[in-house]
């Protein structure tokens, strides 16, 4: 059912994208954080040499054992577990959407009567910083701002970055520190990573344009290694890391503002003392970009989105409006993503890009340019990867004027598709046709992306209001089951985990809401 279990259709699709996308993928080297437009370099040459014809010697020594044929190789995250938790080395939420597909919401049950049980800190988290509107106070979390919620030796932990610079661990049923905050240079908007395979390790990045792991094994968070978003060329418009790393198979994968797609082998082990250690290379590097967006959009092509896994695929959008779909094939025997999808929609892409369990994409966008393509293609589309040439399914309009669009990530549920909208709907769309079959309306900007758990929709909104609502009929607008006030709008996605969520606001705080005892 998906193209990329075929080992000989991987080898295809490859090959194609070495021919067909060597003009597109080939950017002129940058050396600044925003640069202008940089002329198109001379269209590489591609040769190919014969390969000389076998000589056989005699016919009957020409008969050869037949070779058995190899055995497949191993995907990077198997399609098939689309929905489901993230491996089983560590129960929790452990990434932004709970897993390499991005549609893992969390467990139930969800509380039913929620209120505040706890806030944390005790005073409000923020800082000054800086960005193309000048500098200003951030207060409490943002988007996309989703906790990791896990468990850890019989005990339940929960850890966020923040606008305060930090990265908070917690208990997460008491909301007491369970170590110091770690201060990073500047604030941190997206969401951190736990390790998926046990270690006790941490993957975060800050707007201090630095990508970090820390360990949570030495009674403090330590930095065991941090990779410069202006270390190394190529890289166009921005130092920022907002999207949600993934590790799969000691390999991390993650896309930044500098507009590339990275690689890097952690090589994690244990040292002499116990404590985890990395010794990271940063294996490869792959433009987001190419010569054609930035022709038709400029130079803003960063990729604040976080990385999706569907079989072996990567799948990235940027804020140039191009999703990219890169073969990770190569990587394990040392080479590098092969692109082998592109679709441009035209406007800024920063929600994730969400995969079903038939093998298409949901993607949506936000519409800042006004440009012809993004009218046209619309803020919400299906797409069917299996068809790179004309992949769209079906996509439709969810704008309401300029800076108007999608900035949640979609949530694929039964056979609805939900997507919030800054103008403040959150729409369900069939997920067959594009169909809009229901709009709840709730004080916009809606940033948070929607969490569907034991069919709850759990939604915030920017009144600082957290929602449930009855989404079991899909063909209804969803019944309001509870309406709880957190405080200050909610641009954070929530966390549900076994009868209690978790979210931070812009009031300052972050949250834990269950049922009264």
């Amino acid at each position: 059912m998906f193209p990329w279990r075929d080992q000989w259709t991987r080898g295809l699709a490859a090959a194609l994208a070495v021919i067909g996308f060597a003009v597109a993928c080939s950017p002129a080297p940058v050396d600044e954080v925003v640069l202008p437009f940089v002329p198109e370099l001379p269209s590489p040459v591609v040769t190919t040499t014969p390969l000389p014809t076998p000589t056989l010697g005699p016919a009957i020594e020409a008969v050869a054992p037949v070779a058995s044929p190899a055995a497949p190789r191993p995907l990077w995250y198997d399609p098939d577990s689309v929905g489901e938790p993230w491996g089983s080395a560590v129960r929790g939420v452990l990434t932004f959407r709970g897993s390499p597909t991005r549609s893992y919401y969390g467990q139930g049950p969800v509380p039913d009567a929620p209120q505040v049980a706890w806030s944390y800190p005790a005073q409000k988290m923020c800082s000054l910083s800086t960005d193309l509107e000048g500098e200003r106070e951030w207060c409490g979390t943002g988007w996309t701002g989703q906790p990791a919620v896990w468990e850890r030796g019989g005990e339940l932990w929960v850890a966020f970055g923040a606008y305060d610079r930090a990265v908070h661990v917690l208990d997460a049923v008491t909301g007491a520190p369970r170590m110091a905050p770690f201060v990073t240079g500047d604030l941190i908007k997206g969401t951190l990573t736990v390790d998926p395979d046990g270690h006790p390790l941490i993957y975060v990045g800050s707007r201090d344009n630095r990508l970090r792991v820390l360990s949570f094994d030495r009674g403090e968070l330590v930095e065991l290694w941090a990779l410069d978003a202006q270390a190394f060329l190529p890289r166009v418009w921005n130092d920022d890391w907002d999207g949600s790393p993934l590790v799969l198979d000691d390999f991390l994968f993650v896309g930044g503002e500098n507009s590339n797609f990275h690689v890097v082998r952690l090589n994690r082990s244990y040292g002499p003392d116990g404590f985890a250690a990395v010794a990271p290379e940063l294996v490869s590097v792959v433009p987001g970009w190419d010569d054609e967006l930035r022709s038709a959009v400029g130079d803003n092509v960063s990729i604040e989105s976080s990385v999706t896994i569907v079989g072996d695929i990567a799948y990235a959008a940027n804020s140039g409006g191009l999703i990219n779909g890169w073969d990770l094939g190569p990587v394990r025997d040392g080479g590098d993503p092969a692109r082998v999808f592109r679709f441009w929609n035209g406007d800024d892409t920063d929600a994730t890009v969400v995969a079903d369990d038939e093998g298409f994409l949901y993607a949506a966008s936000e519409y800042e340019r006004g440009n012809a393509r993004s009218m046209a293609v619309g803020q919400v589309m299906k797409l069917d990867p299996r068809r790179p040439d004309d992949p769209v399914v079906w996509s439709v309009p969810a704008r309401n004027g300029l800076d108007t669009g999608v900035w949640a990530t979609p949530a694929v549920h039964r056979d609805v598709v939900i997507v919030p909208t800054a103008d403040g709907r959150v729409l369900g769309l069939d997920r067959a046709t594009g169909e809009t079959r229901w709009t709840l309306r709730l004080p916009g900007p809606v940033w948070s992306s929607p969490v569907v758990v034991d069919d709850v929709l759990v939604q915030g909104d920017c009144a600082g209001v957290l929602h449930g609502f009855d989404v079991r009929d899909t063909s209804i607008e969803p019944p309001t089951l509870w309406s709880t006030p957190v405080g200050g709008c909610i641009e954070s996605t929530p966390v549900v985990w076994k009868n209690r969520i978790w979210v931070g606001t812009r009031g300052g705080f972050f949250h834990m809401i269950t049922n009264p005892s």
